[in-house]
């Protein structure tokens, strides 16, 4: 009887804890001993700590320790936001060093930082989370000012490599041209695909805030050549789990995405995905039917 209650104790436990475990899951990078990055949510998290003064009148120790441990959780959130990929080739720090309204603006963006939690340590010590958003006013002041001029592959494509073939350059007697369209497979549920979700699992890839996909040849497939800045701004440019099924169900894909499976990881910072001709003529084909690069309708799935 009591073995009984017990279990069913256990299982209102598990039902009440589901809702935390699952939010929690993600895709999150550890920057240092102080801070993260969840990049499935678009959040930037760093904590701190702060000792009660032994010195000051006993009922002003505990709120001098949360200014401490607020104070230590900034520098952490600081030192986490400069190291940030934000290209494969650059890290957010280098963007700031470059341009002093870039600086202003990030630095006015960890001000307004959000207080998640505050908790009391048996030592006195308290420790102090915080968080800012990565979209929204940070991603303006990092993002590329232009985006867009790129062209979806729709025409004749070379049979070889998966590139458009010139305009008005014959094709060879010995070669047939193939068509963008037959790079594409019939959508799941017969519909059209409404996103993109690149399995990189193996890779070494790593997320960055402007990633790209690029073909063999080094041709941008998606990156800020395909997207509206204001969706990159507002969303992000791509989202990153470490699950597939939990990708296939974000909603940023939803509900036909089309995956495809990346081939390395490209860039000093390993943050861009070089993926097979075919599969970037299939992409492309995909896109023009709903449009979904342009607003960065991309998932990356990650080790």
């Amino acid at each position: 009887m009591f073995g009984n209650h017990r279990e069913i104790g256990a299982v209102c436990l598990m039902v009440l804890l589901l809702p935390v475990l699952v939010f929690g899951q993600g895709y999150v990078q550890q920057m240092g001993t102080g801070g993260n990055v969840d990049w499935t949510h678009q959040v930037i998290r760093a904590t701190g700590i702060g000792a009660p003064n032994p010195t000051a009148p006993l009922a002003a120790q505990r709120a001098g320790a949360i200014k401490a441990a607020e104070s230590d959780a900034m520098r952490n959130l600081i030192a986490t936001v400069k190291g940030v990929n934000l290209t494969s080739e650059t890290i957010v720090e280098n963007a700031m060093l470059a341009s002093d309204v870039i600086t202003t603006r990030v630095a006015g963006v960890i001000r307004g930082f959000r207080k998640v939690d505050t908790r009391y340590l048996s030592t006195g010590d308290v420790e102090v989370e915080i968080e800012v958003p990565m979209t929204g006013i940070l991603l303006d002041a990092l993002l590329p000012a232009t985006f867009g001029g790129g062209m979806l592959m729709t025409g004749a494509v070379c049979p070889t490599c998966g590139q458009p073939w010139p305009a008005g350059r014959p094709m060879p007697a010995d070669m047939q041209a193939a068509h963008s369209g037959d790079y594409t497979a019939a959508a799941p549920s017969g519909g059209a695909y409404t996103g993109l979700i690149v399995d990189a699992r193996g890779l070494g890839l790593r997320p960055a805030m402007a990633p790209k996909v690029l073909d063999e040849q080094g041709e941008e497939i998606y990156g800020s050549r395909f997207v509206s800045r204001e969706y990159a701004v507002d969303i992000g440019m791509a989202g990153y789990d470490k699950d597939i099924n939990r990708a296939r169900s974000n909603e940023r894909v939803t509900a036909n995405p089309l995956i495809v499976k990346g081939l390395k990881a490209s860039g000093p910072n390993r943050t861009d995905v070089v993926i097979a001709a075919g599969e970037a003529a299939r992409i492309h084909a995909a896109a023009a039917d709903m449009n979904f690069l342009q607003r960065c309708k991309v998932m990356f799935v990650l080790d």
